[in-house]
């Protein structure tokens, strides 16, 4: 047991020491200015941007990851598609896990041709981004601007002189006719295409950029680059292609003779190693060699290949402004991060309010019952139930964390209680929770291969029960959100890898706080009642608890489902449980009869999980539940919400799902009270409900560029068309003064 404790130990040991390493995130990522510049009598419109030192966004392509800067522009209220210009020249960066981007860092200015005459009134401007360092954050900006006798003005945080936007408007790339020294080749590879191109003239290639960068054209996807050379010093490149034309809709397959019926214009960014220059090139293809594959592979097997070299990804060299704050940047870079502490304490206390949470709160029972039962036995005993049930806490915590870095890794939206996603979860969840209720109602105890007692404990009370208690109660916990729990996870959502894993397991430890307390000091179990025959009557109560529980389950099952029919074999297999049970307790043991009730029980259970093909519903089962609760709730959508907006109309926004707990309390409380329909009704509010209680990912990554990694999540559109974040809890007074 001492090795036990002594894990627990060294698991808060790890996080202490990541606080040494943390960064604190700025603020202010990116800094943004719009303005009106006449270059050569153009009317352009000129965006720049700073960005945080050692913090890049990305290209128009970005490369292997990342989002490409997006702009949206309105002038009067009617939306305006302005022409971009040619964006400006990216670095290439060599990002951790061998990721190649292309992008920004330091300062830059995307420019947009202006109309010729532009009416008086109001200019909107939004730009979306990401921008990395050792994480991604999503980020955003809406700057409003006045438009009078053809004069913009802008309220900014810093300004460009026009000369410097005369400089970078000259930078940017301009198109050329293809050099002679450049050769490009399009041939069928494998199940795909390839590129092939060279340049046959002594050259000096640095290789930190790409000699051919492309721009996207559908229906080509282009892999990575790979620069070779001979011994007289030309250069050879090629780009292996996936064709998705089988992904467009009507279906494009490859054509197998090589000829396309349109000519494409590939089009590409060209560092011309022999003058230097970086300029666009364009070449059309209207077929490719469909036999060349075998030359090509043959003669570039006998040429050296050049490693790719970038910038790494905490920061540029060539940009067009120098960091003057390197130093500051420096200093703040080894400063404690106090930021990080401030959440992990968070992290604590959420996890400590979980114990009183409704989800948690039937396994919890139980633990405190066997604490009850257990406060006869000596201090050393009473240790060892409570760090058995700690380790399994901190177990699956530590096991959540690991699957949420791997999910987000692979670029998953994942969230708080992301598991109670997945159907087959779920009904394993409620197989289980289920059974443990039939043993509450004393059909069955757990009992070892040699009789009923395992030394003088039974089976049920050994520290493999206390473990896998620990480990439900964590999994039970998942579902609510509790006050201090939500701010804490929306900052370890967004961060490192170990940053997840040091915020989940202090989450753990306040789970587990009350029994780590009461191993350590265990006289304090005195203040609960003593044993007595009252527990027998506690134990039929919890075990009532634990087949609401279990109802709940197979209400999130059916909402993830929509199946009855799967939903009536998963209620038919529990009732087959159930007789099983039942059978062996008061009938009869044989092994032979019960095999025969527990392979169809196994069969219908099995193919209640397994998985159909998904159909397109007309709405979420959540929303049909509330439409017949008399109020005029709406699926929620980026398009609806932003059509409301721009209306300047009333709305209340509810993020939720049915295995949400918190939610169900919320809706209780506030949502589902006269009070809250005699609002709605007097003030026209419109209702948009967003049911995260399938995997989402538009909801997902909507509600984690909002700073929520789980729902609930409230927002009310205000009569000025304002977005405002209502948190996790909501009170009608509070509605009913945001909403006017």
């Amino acid at each position: 047991m001492q090795n036990l404790f002594k894990r627990v130990l060294f698991t808060l040991s790890l996080c202490l020491l990541a606080l040494a390493h943390a960064e604190e995130i700025p603020k202010e990522l990116v800094k943004l200015n719009i303005q009106k510049v006449t270059i050569q009598g153009k009317q352009l419109l000129a965006a720049s941007f700073i960005n945080y030192p050692k913090w890049h966004t990305y290209w128009i392509n970005p490369g292997d990851a990342g989002l490409p800067i997006e702009s949206k522009f309105e002038i009067n209220g009617q939306e305006q598609s302005l022409e971009s210009l040619e964006w400006p020249i990216p670095k290439r960066y060599i990002e951790k896990g061998d990721i190649l981007t292309f992008g920004y860092g330091n300062d830059y200015t995307l420019f947009y041709n202006l109309p010729k005459t532009v009416k008086d009134g109001e200019f909107k401007a939004h730009f979306k981004w990401l921008i990395c360092k050792h994480i991604c954050i999503p980020g955003e900006k809406k700057i409003t601007g006045k438009v009078q006798n053809g004069e913009f003005t802008f309220q900014n945080d810093f300004s460009i002189s026009s000369n410097e936007l005369e400089v970078r408007r000259k930078a940017l790339p301009q198109e050329k006719e293809i050099p002679s020294y450049l050769d490009i080749n399009l041939i069928k590879y494998n199940d795909g295409l390839a590129l092939f191109y060279s340049v046959k003239k002594e050259a000096k290639y640095e290789n930190k950029s790409n000699l051919l960068s492309p721009y996207l054209t559908e229906p080509f996807a282009y892999k990575r680059e790979k620069v070779y050379t001979d011994k007289k010093g030309n250069l050879y490149a090629r780009y292996t292609i996936d064709w998705d034309g089988e992904y467009l809709e009507p279906e494009l397959p490859l054509p197998t003779d090589g000829k396309f019926k349109t000519p494409y214009t590939l089009k590409f960014l060209f560092d011309d190693p022999i003058s230097g220059e970086q300029y666009i090139i364009k070449k059309t293809f209207d077929r490719f060699d469909i036999s060349a594959q075998k030359n090509f592979d043959s003669f570039y097997g006998i040429l050296k290949e050049i490693p790719q070299q970038g910038y790494p990804g905490d920061g540029n060299k060539g940009d067009t402004s120098k960091d003057k704050s390197s130093t500051a940047s420096l200093q703040s870079d080894s400063i404690l991060n106090t930021k990080i502490i401030y959440f992990m304490v968070m992290a604590f206390f959420g996890g400590l309010i979980l114990n009183i949470m409704p989800c948690v709160l039937p396994v919890i029972s139980l633990k405190l019952f066997g604490l009850i039962r257990h406060s006869n036995e000596d201090k050393k005993s009473i240790m060892k139930h409570n760090l058995a049930y700690s380790l399994g806490v901190m177990l699956t915590f530590m096991a959540l964390a690991i699957v949420v870095s791997v999910l987000k890794s692979t670029g998953e939206q994942v969230g708080w209680g992301f598991q109670l996603q997945s159907p087959l979860f779920v009904a394993i969840m409620a197989v289980v929770i289920f059974i443990m209720s039939l043993n509450l109602f004393g059909l069955f105890e757990f009992r070892t291969p040699g009789g009923s007692k395992l030394g003088n404990v039974e089976l049920r009370d050994t520290f493999m029960g206390d473990f896998l208690g620990g480990v439900l109660a964590t999994i039970l916990s998942t579902p609510c959100s509790a006050p201090f729990l939500g701010t804490a996870l929306t900052f370890a959502f967004s961060e490192s890898h170990f940053t997840i894993f040091s915020i989940f397991v202090f989450i753990g430890l306040g789970l587990a706080s009350p029994f780590l307390l009461t191993a350590f000091f265990p006289k304090l179990i005195r203040f609960l009642p003593k044993p007595g025959m009252w527990m027998e009557h506690v134990k039929k109560f919890l075990g009532l608890t634990l087949i609401l529980t279990t109802l709940w389950l197979l209400d999130v099952f059916m909402a993830l489902t929509e199946s009855s029919t799967a939903l009536l074999k998963i209620n038919t297999a529990l009732a087959l449980t159930f007789f099983i049970i039942y059978m062996r307790s008061k009938i009869t043991k044989n092994l032979i009869i019960s095999l025969l009730f527990l392979l169809p029980t196994v069969l219908l259970f099995s193919q209640a999980v397994e998985k159909k093909p998904l159909v397109e519903s007309t709405g979420s089962s959540l929303i049909q539940d509330k439409q017949r609760e008399g109020l005029p709730w709406k699926k929620w959508s980026e398009e609806s919400m932003k059509e409301f907006q721009n209306n300047k109309q009333l709305t209340f926004i509810d993020f939720t799902a049915k295995w949400c707990i918190t939610c169900k309390v919320n809706e209780k409380l506030v949502l589902d009270t006269d009070s809250f329909a005699q609002l709605v009704k007097e003030r026209n509010i419109n209702l948009l409900l967003g049911d995260w209680t399938k995997r989402d990912p538009v909801i997902g990554k909507w509600l984690k560029s909002q700073g929520f990694v789980g729902v609930p999540a409230y927002f009310v559109i205000d009569s000025q068309g304002q977005l405002i974040k209502l948190g996790e809890t909501i009170t009608l007074r509070e509605l009913k003064r945001v909403l006017k």
